[in-house]
């Protein structure tokens, strides 16, 4: 599976965890010690994030139903909360450095191929 902005037609992701249990949501990146490019993952469903304990800061994107993004946050560091964005219905955890090198923004669609 990847990631792709369909509106720039850049490839966010191909490497992708998705999260759907509680447990494995509220684990997500705390076990990592590394987050690559090309790595992502999805939170689903999800329209709020913390970054309590992580060791690295991430881009995250949040997403509605229609696959636009409602909301990006680059480069969040570790032991910080996100708003709460409640048009969306799942977040996308890339590394930090992803929504600047693919000029991602909001009202962008997203393609998951």
């Amino acid at each position: 599976m990847r990631i792709i902005n369909k509106t720039n037609g850049l490839v966010l992701a191909e490497d992708i965890v998705i999260a759907k249990t509680p447990f494995k949501r509220m684990l997500g990146l705390l076990m990592r010690r590394e987050f690559h490019r090309g790595q992502a993952l999805i939170l689903k469903p999800c329209n709020s994030i913390h970054t309590f304990f992580m060791g690295f800061p991430i881009d995250v994107l949040f997403i509605d139903k229609n696959n636009r993004i409602v909301k990006t946050l680059p480069n969040l560091k570790s032991f910080r909360l996100s708003g709460i964005y409640f048009n969306a219905i799942l977040a996308i955890e890339l590394p930090t450095g992803t929504i600047l090198s693919t000029s991602t923004q909001e009202g962008d669609t997203l393609l998951f191929d």
